[in-house]
C-alpha cells in the first residue's frame, strides 16, 4: 500500500511547518498545525487512505510520551499490517528512543530488536546505524546498573 500523494503532500508540509513552529517556540501556531494533521489521520483512519507514515509523523510531534507511544503503536499495526519494513524500523527506533526516556530499558530493547530485524529488509544504512548506536547506548546503561 502505497500513501496517497495529496495525503503525503499534506503531511509533509504540516511536519515542515510544525519544525519551523517548534523551532521558533510557537507554540500557538505548533497547536493549530498539530491539530490540522491530527484531522487528516482521524479523518482516513480506517480507510483505504489510512497509511503508517501519517500516525508516524503525527506521533514524532506528540509532545506527551505515553500518548506518543499508543499513536506509534497504531502506526507500527498498520505498517506490520502491510509489511512497510521501512517504517516498521523508523517507527520501533522512536518508540525504543522514547522507552529510553521513560527510563523502561526493557521495553527500549524489545523495541529495538524488532526495528533491527525490520531494518535487514530495508537499505537505508543511517537507519541501521541509527538503531545500533542507541542499542549500544542502552546496553552501556544497563552495564551501568
Amino acid at each position: 500500500m502505497k500513501v496517497n500523494t495529496r495525503i503525503y503532500k499534506a503531511v509533509y508540509s504540516l511536519a515542515e511547518k510544525l519544525m519551523k513552529a517548534a523551532e521558533k517556540e510557537d507554540s500557538e501556531t505548533f497547536a493549530t498545525l498539530y491539530r490540522q494533521l491530527e484531522e487528516i489521520c482521524q479523518q482516513h483512519e480506517g480507510t483505504e487512505k489510512d497509511h503508517p507514515e501519517q500516525w508516524e509523523t503525527l506521533a514524532d510531534f506528540t509532545e506527551e510520551y505515553p500518548r506518543a507511544l499508543a499513536m506509534y503503536q497504531k502506526a507500527l499495526t498498520k505498517a506490520s499490517a502491510i509489511k512497510a519494513h521501512d517504517h516498521m524500523a523508523s517507527i520501533g527506533l522512536s518508540m525504543a528512543t522514547l522507552y529510553v526516556e521513560l527510563d523502561r530499558p526493557s521495553d527500549a530493547t524489545e523495541s529495538l530488536r524488532q526495528a533491527a530485524l525490520s531494518a535487514e529488509n530495508v537499505d537505508d544504512p543511517d537507519l541501521k546505524a541509527e538503531i545500533a548506536a542507541l542499542n549500544e547506548k542502552i546496553e552501556a546503561g544497563l552495564d551501568a546498573k
